[in-house]
């Protein structure tokens, strides 16, 4: 049982005065009416949330609240807290119209010469969000459930994360996030503070699987972060993002055309057109609406389709949006003016094309024009999804087409519309045509098919979906901390090495006892590896074995003057300890002439990747790529290679960053169980990070007396996890040694 408690720069509504009369009239947007829709549809079957809050700055004075508040809280399916102390009104405008309007919002829209990058901007983006923190954090628990909204909060996330560690936070963002060539327009320590804070998240959300593979390949370029599909690594925690396409009370729209009210202004606007074929557009006075594309586009079918003068009318209705900007007055302006032209152009004493309006719609005023409309023209350049159209969709009864921007979020979703090119005015003119002329039968078709997944997936299943979906994330990381090394399992490691007689440390190289280097060549052991290493090997208790895929010549070279058992290739070649190196296998490496070309082929198609040939194994690196590329090409070779090794007695290693092939019949399981069979040790700890340790960590898993410890992230049949290779020296440090604390672990 938890409180879900929704953040987002502004609240669901404002409050209005009129005299001594105060009023509440709700905000316009898609998260308002989402998230509405959602506490109006689910106050009574909701079982996990105990309370809902809604946080957000107040722009209505503070005494106008209070006459309200009792009423509001009351009334409504949520409480709310308006967040006020803004009386720096330059920082707030610097914030809002600054850093999130005039950088954040164009440069995610793909607008990038618009963007402003004045260093007090972001200043002031940061100043307010941890505004937003301070506020928030002395009033949270550990068990609430914190949804973050937008792009005016992607530094929230990990501002509350520092102060609270256990809790859910879950962001949301409603528009684009652009593909990595233009996110990294942003100066360096923008973009990598932005990205912290959205990875602040336990569970991050889009609407678009494009959204979300654009700032998975931003976080891998400037975090560094590494990913599994759609699942990050970061810092100690594992971080899922994923697409929700945001939904809509599709019930509330869809039944609109039985409301008495709503049919008889549906009918007065059809009588006012009689004989003409509607095409409505409703869009905010925004650049990325592509209005005045538009504007051209009618212009252009009017001229290009004379046939449809006098017997079409566009009304285009514009709902003002930040028109205290200069610029955003100056477009409306533009847009008047275009319309004058082409009226004037077209228009008969009987008639004009364009029925303009510049002003907020009611709901049912809308409802209705949705309805008398036959098409519904939504064209913007470019929208994190458009609710619009889905709503459009929604409303229709008895057909009409739906003429959709193909850069349109919702576009992904609504496949049966008419998809244009919003820049293409001979694209957009054609589809009008197509959609006047289109059969009522085939408007039907395609109207019911985008309605029934309208309905499948509408604002209730979105919002449970991003719940359910933050719920499991915090279940896996759970899973997680069941299984990390904490100090109770450090001290009892240490007590079961100190009782036994007979040890055997079975322990990887690369990633595990040094970290993974760009050339394989430069990950030469530390001293401190060295001195502990020869420590413990001096210990006649113990039996020490690195078990690498490293050359047998490169771990001799390394460790041949130490008392240590030595495995190379993953156990291709062993020099246990006091020995000679023994090859473990004899046959030809003629193989590798049909496997060296195909590596070769994909080094020349992947910069970066590079050949690594040891005595028994080949193999194929790509940790030094770009890294979506070099995810990719690794699939296609690793494609490639298992058909060809097809009954061959040859075997194919998906590694970390790396694809290798050798001979099959050994592995690190199986020389391991070797190791063990002779020695009959009665303490035995395994310490690896990559897949090929796994072959290990299952030949330990019945052994009673084996403790087995995955460094890293990821599925694993290993007992025990630690988060980083930074922290095996100090654990097998204080395991084996007193001095250490288990607090530097």
């Amino acid at each position: 049982m938890a409180r879900l408690i929704i953040i987002s720069n502004r609240l669901p509504f404002s409050v209005d005065r009129d005299g001594d009369k105060v009023s509440v009239r709700q905000s316009s947007g898609g998260l308002v009416s989402a998230i509405k829709s959602y506490f109006e549809n689910t106050h009574d079957s909701e079982k996990i949330i105990t309370e809902k809050l809604w946080v957000g700055v107040a722009d209505f004075p503070q005494e106008d609240w209070q006459a309200v508040e009792e009423e509001q809280n009351q009334r409504g399916d949520f409480k709310v807290l308006p967040l006020f102390a803004f009386n720096d009104k330059q920082l707030y405008e610097d914030y809002y119209n600054g850093f999130s309007n005039s950088v954040l919002w164009p440069l995610f829209h793909y607008f990038s010469s618009l963007a402003e990058y004045k260093t007090s901007y972001f200043e002031a983006y940061l100043k307010v969000n941890l505004f937003f923190a301070d506020q928030l954090t002395p009033m949270l628990h550990p068990d609430d459930i914190i949804w973050i909204h937008d792009y005016q909060l992607m530094l929230l996330p990990q501002l509350l994360r520092g102060e609270n560690p256990e809790l859910s936070i879950g962001f949301f963002l409603h528009i684009p996030f652009p593909s990595y060539e233009i996110f990294r327009l942003l100066p360096t320590e923008w973009k990598k503070t932005l990205l912290q804070g959205i990875m602040g998240a336990d569970l991050i959300g889009f609407h678009t699987h494009d959204y979300v593979q654009h700032f998975i390949q931003s976080v891998k370029m400037v975090l560094g972060v590494d990913n599994y599909f759609q699942s990050l690594q970061y810092q100690d925690r594992l971080v899922k993002v994923d697409l929700f396409p945001i939904g809509i009370d599709f019930k509330k729209f869809h039944s609109t055309g039985n409301d008495p009210s709503i049919i008889q202004m549906r009918d007065d606007l059809r009588k006012n057109f009689e004989n003409k074929k509607i095409i409505f557009s409703v869009d905010r006075l925004d650049y990325t609406k592509g209005l005045m594309s538009r504007l051209e586009a009618i212009e252009y079918f009017l001229d290009k389709y004379p046939q449809w003068r006098e017997k079409v009318a566009f009304i285009l209705n514009v709902v003002p949006s930040r028109d205290t900007i200069k610029a955003y007055d100056e477009r409306k302006k533009a847009i008047e003016e275009r319309v004058g032209t082409i009226n004037g152009k077209f228009s008969t004493i009987s008639w004009q094309p364009i029925v303009y309006r510049y002003n907020h719609l009611a709901f049912n005023e809308l409802m209705a024009l949705f309805q008398a409309a036959d098409a519904a023209l939504v064209t913007p350049l470019r929208d994190g999804m458009n609710l619009v159209a889905k709503e459009y969709v929604a409303t229709c009864i008895n057909g009409g087409v739906l003429i959709l921007s193909e850069l349109a979020g919702a576009a992904s979703e609504l496949n049966e519309a008419l998809l244009v090119n919003p820049t293409d005015i001979v694209d957009i003119a054609g589809a009008i045509n197509k959609a006047l002329i289109m059969p009522i039968a085939e408007q039907k078709n395609r109207i019911t098919i985008m309605q029934k997944r309208l309905q499948d997936y509408d604002v209730v299943k979105w919002v449970n979906d991003f719940l359910e979906q933050l719920y499991a994330i915090k279940r896996e990381q759970q899973k997680f901390e069941v299984r990390m090394v904490d100090e109770k399992i450090i001290e009892m490691l240490k007590q079961r090495y100190e009782e036994s007689e007979k040890r055997c440390l079975l322990l990887d190289y690369d990633g595990t006892l040094a970290p993974i280097a760009r050339i394989p060549s430069q990950a030469i052991p530390s001293a401190q590896l060295l001195s502990f290493l020869n420590r413990i090997a001096a210990d006649n208790n113990n039996n020490v074995t690195i078990i690498s895929g490293r050359e047998a010549d490169v771990l001799e070279k390394w460790f041949g003057n130490m008392p240590l058992t030595l495995v190379a290739e993953h156990g291709a070649s062993i020099r246990k300890k006091g020995e000679q190196w023994k090859l473990e296998v004899s046959a030809s490496d003629k193989w590798k002439e049909q496997i060296r070309p195909i590596l070769k082929f994909f080094v020349s198609r992947c910069a970066g990747s590079f050949i690594e040939e040891k005595k028994n194994t080949i193999a194929w690196h790509y940790r030094n790529t770009q890294a979506g590329l070099g995810f990719t090409r690794s699939r296609e070779l690793l494609n490639n290679l298992t058909q060809l090794i097809q009954n061959t007695s040859l075997q194919v290693i998906d590694g970390n960053k790396v694809i290798e092939v050798r001979l099959s019949g050994f592995d690190k399981g199986a020389t391991t169980l070797k190791i063990i069979n002779e020695l009959s040790p009665d303490f035995i700890l395994c310490i690896g990070d990559d897949i090929t340790d796994e072959d290990m960590f299952k030949a330990l898993e019945q052994k009673s007396k084996a403790y087995t410890i995955k460094v890293g992230y990821g599925s694993t049949t290993a007992k025990y996890t630690i988060v980083s290779q930074a922290q095996v020296l100090p654990l097998l440090n204080h395991l084996t040694e007193k001095k250490y604390a288990a607090s530097q672990i």
